[in-house]
């Protein structure tokens, strides 16, 4: 049993002063520091993320015989929206998040999450001021932005919008990357996003960051349609030096259809023999109630220092890897 840090003393006190810097930088901009809870009633829908659950006997529809399911918050954001819509101004918080995913050079299933909100803001507004936080922490060059569109394009010469699941499965057998399971999905969307992790990703971010934006709805179910092209939703990742840093939205504030979304990726649960999760229905009443409009965004602070520090391995920045935990 290895019972050490695997975060050094040196680079501990480098972690803290990326933190400082950020915590500067909202504070200059009179942005609010907020804490929320790590255990919630709810959950993400996400096809993609699964929370850690655990039971509770105490609630007051519950008994010593009969629990509740609780559950790890993947992030903070369905809280964070709901002190939005109970009057707060713009926030952020660093708080720890958790997904139960396999641990690796990037990933942790516990980690710690930056996550921000700003009234008023639309995706673009967002972006710079993300571009800005980077530039202070990373010193890094000015930043590159195209949309998922255009860097398909761009990459591939392929249209992602319109392509047909027969024309990516070509594609895929043109890079050697075909999966008998992810042709015999039929999903279209699941073929985008494996195109885009495969082929896409290691290609962006290199000499600078990299915005991508306007994905299409079914990867992002939390945002908003872009008033452009319905096909899209304004939806933003940013990547560096081969990591995906950021993901960010122009939050969806219509109620109705984030109902409608939530059950959209509970039916692809069960299509894909998933359990299905609850739906939040605080965070469905907090936007009934009524959501200002915002963009907010989540930058992974563990991926933040490993670029800071120029480290490799995600368990170097945090203090106990889960193997050590």
């Amino acid at each position: 049993m290895n019972w050490q840090a695997t975060l050094s003393w040196q680079n501990a006190q480098k972690r803290a002063a990326v933190l400082h810097k950020i915590r500067h930088f909202f504070a200059e901009r009179k942005v609010v520091e907020v804490e929320t809870p790590a255990l919630s009633q709810g959950t993400v829908t996400d096809v993609y993320l699964d929370a850690f659950t655990c039971q509770y006997n105490f609630l007051a529809n519950s008994s010593a015989e009969h629990s509740v399911s609780l559950f790890l918050q993947t992030s903070p954001e369905f809280h964070m929206k709901r002190l939005l819509a109970s009057g707060y101004g713009c926030i952020f918080q660093i708080a720890k998040a958790y997904r139960h995913e396999e641990f690796g050079r990037y990933h942790n299933p516990e980690f710690t999450l930056l996550e921000w909100y700003r009234i008023g803001f639309d995706q673009f507004d967002l972006m710079d001021e993300v571009a800005e936080l980077l530039k202070t922490v990373l010193d890094c060059n000015d930043v590159a932005s195209s949309s998922y569109q255009e860097v398909f394009i761009e990459k591939l010469a392929i249209d992602p919008l319109t392509a047909s699941f027969d024309e990516l499965v070509q594609l895929l057998a043109k890079h050697n990357k075909s999966a008998d399971w992810l042709i015999d999905s039929g999903d279209k969307d699941l073929l985008l996003q494996f195109i885009f992790t495969e082929l896409v990703e290691p290609t962006i971010g290199v000499e600078q960051p990299q915005f991508i934006y306007n994905f299409p709805i079914a990867q992002a179910s939390l945002a908003r349609v872009s008033e452009e092209d319905s096909r899209v939703a304004q939806r933003f990742e940013c990547y560096y030096r081969g990591i995906e840093l950021v993901n960010g939205f122009n939050e969806l504030t219509d109620a109705n259809e984030q109902q409608v979304r939530f059950e959209q990726d509970n039916a692809k649960r069960t299509a894909l023999g998933l359990n299905t999760r609850p739906i939040d229905e605080n965070f469905i009443a907090a936007l009934k109630h009524g959501l200002p409009q915002c963009s907010g965004v989540a930058l992974g602070i563990d991926r933040l220092v490993m670029l800071a520090l120029d480290i490799k391995k995600i368990s170097e920045v945090q203090s106990f890897s889960i193997e050590r935990a």
